[in-house]
């Protein structure tokens, strides 16, 4: 699914160095400008494919580290070693990019089809009344497999015990919906009494039980939303909206495809409680990574299992897996519904 967007990196992570990443199979190179806009080209040179990441930075031009062929914002060449008359076909692709609520997003596909305006929200990375800690993992392992995985939080109970799994988890039925006009998921558990997991006891500090909701809300291809409420066991918002009493997490993932078999995994955990307190954010962030690792490691050995299946192996759903089925569908028939996208060297810089 080429014409989506796709988150490419935190804004933090791109700056005056060129910076590298992969999406989609396609190798790209990110920069700020002087004026602190950020730029997306292909990361190969017109002339003989050296890694423009590999080169430099010359005000707003990467100069090839290779041979000196010099670009522009836009991938047009604007100098060549040796003579006076560059090339028309001198020119590498570019990439429309958005930055917003702390993250890069790219379009890979055909430019005339990039809407800036279809990108789902996550307010809370960049809103005042939160906190936020973030970071990134690699996976070896294709993207359809972290979404299942973020789909039915079931399997917190067994692969993450100890930090955000309960028994109450597994044990609770989803309710799950569908906007097909708008291709959004919706997976809800709601727990009125669940064991506290260390997680949110230490950040919280709620003693006892709770009342846990748990509210899924996946963007596809790229965003996924889990909105996390918790309280002590029986204190529930009030009848006007308003919730004192409760404490709201928002967990961001942005899942990225990098190949076919490869997925950039990006987190966030973003909270509107101890705002200001390092040891609550440290501990978040520490615990978080741990959590992803967990599913990282799990999801690449099931990659491993994939690749030696035999042809025509049919898996078991139940219900547990409503919000995970209904994602796949969505994404299979935006598969087929995308057109073929232009090839690099027929791109038309933005």
């Amino acid at each position: 699914m080429r014409n989506q967007w796709y988150v490419a990196a935190y804004g933090r992570e791109i700056g005056r160095e060129l910076f590298a990443r992969t999406i989609l199979g396609e190798s790209l190179v990110f920069y700020r400008t002087t004026s602190g806009r950020v730029v997306a080209l292909a990361d190969r040179c017109v002339h003989r494919r050296y890694p423009l990441s590999e080169s430099r930075l010359e005000g707003d031009t990467i100069v090839c580290g290779y041979h000196g062929f010099t670009y522009d914002q836009g991938g047009t060449c604007v100098f060549v070693p040796g003579q006076a008359r560059i090339p028309r076909t001198a020119r590498v692709a570019s990439y429309p990019v958005v930055e917003q609520d702390s993250f890069v997003w790219v379009w890979i596909g055909d430019h005339d089809r990039a809407d800036p305006s279809s990108i789902p929200r996550a307010p809370w990375l960049d809103d005042p009344a939160y906190t936020s800690v973030s970071g990134m993992e690699p996976l070896a392992a294709r993207y359809q497999l972290l979404v299942d995985n973020l789909m039915d939080l079931s399997h917190e109970t067994y692969l993450h015990g100890g930090y955000i799994g309960t028994p109450e988890v597994a044990n609770t039925p989803i309710t799950t919906e569908v906007d097909e006009d708008r291709g959004i998921v919706y997976v809800s558990r709601h727990m009125a009494d669940a064991e506290c997991p260390l997680f949110y006891a230490k950040s919280t500090g709620i003693e006892g039980r709770i009342t846990r909701w748990q509210d899924i809300e996946y963007h596809p291809p790229c965003l996924y939303l889990l909105h996390s409420r918790i309280a002590p066991v029986g204190v529930l918002p009030n009848a006007d909206g308003s919730d004192p009493g409760g404490f709201h997490v928002e967990v961001v993932y942005a899942i990225t495809p990098e190949t076919e078999n490869s997925t950039h995994d990006f987190w966030a955990v973003a909270r509107d409680f101890a705002l200001g307190d390092h040891e609550v954010s440290d501990f978040l962030a520490e615990n978080n990574r741990t959590v992803v690792m967990q599913d990282v490691v799990a999801l690449n050995l099931l990659e491993k299992v994939i690749a030696t299946e035999p042809e025509g192996y049919q898996e078991l759903s139940i219900n547990i897996d409503t919000g995970g089925l209904a994602a796949r569908r969505i994404l299979k028939r935006m598969a087929e519904a995308g057109a073929a996208p232009a090839r690099p060297s027929e791109a038309v810089p933005s």
